[in-house]
């Protein structure tokens, strides 16, 4: 089985930054080969793609945070990170951490930790 937890959520002014984190555990002896997700999901949305990176590190945004948000992996450590600076209202959500087991078609989801920017 796979755990993944994340962390670093919380309350932050417009324009503040926060570092989440996704830590994983359990059967991950192929964390490396795993493409790593963020999503989030705000009041009364669809869960959206905010950003991802192959186990090759490429990584892809979602146009509203590109240049903003930077998703990053330790594989040594077995956890991703998203790192989020000039952050609006509308960052406002839920964040997930995905992971997708390629070899045998499982994916994986965190718990979410809440991020809310507001004044």
């Amino acid at each position: 089985q796979v755990q993944l937890v994340e962390s670093g959520g919380g309350l932050v002014q417009p324009g503040g930054s926060l570092r989440l984190s996704c830590a994983s555990s359990g059967n991950i002896f192929r964390f490396r080969f795993w493409p790593m997700t963020w999503y989030r999901q705000a009041p009364g949305k669809q869960r959206e793609l905010v950003a991802d990176i192959t186990s090759g590190g490429t990584t892809h945004y979602v146009d509203s945070v590109k240049g903003r948000f930077t998703i990053s992996r330790d594989n040594a450590k077995n956890t991703v990170y998203l790192q989020m600076n000039s952050l609006k209202p509308e960052d406002t959500a839920v964040y997930y951490c995905n992971a997708r087991d390629l070899v045998v078609g499982n994916a994986f989801w965190g718990q979410g930790t809440q991020v809310t920017v507001s004044s």
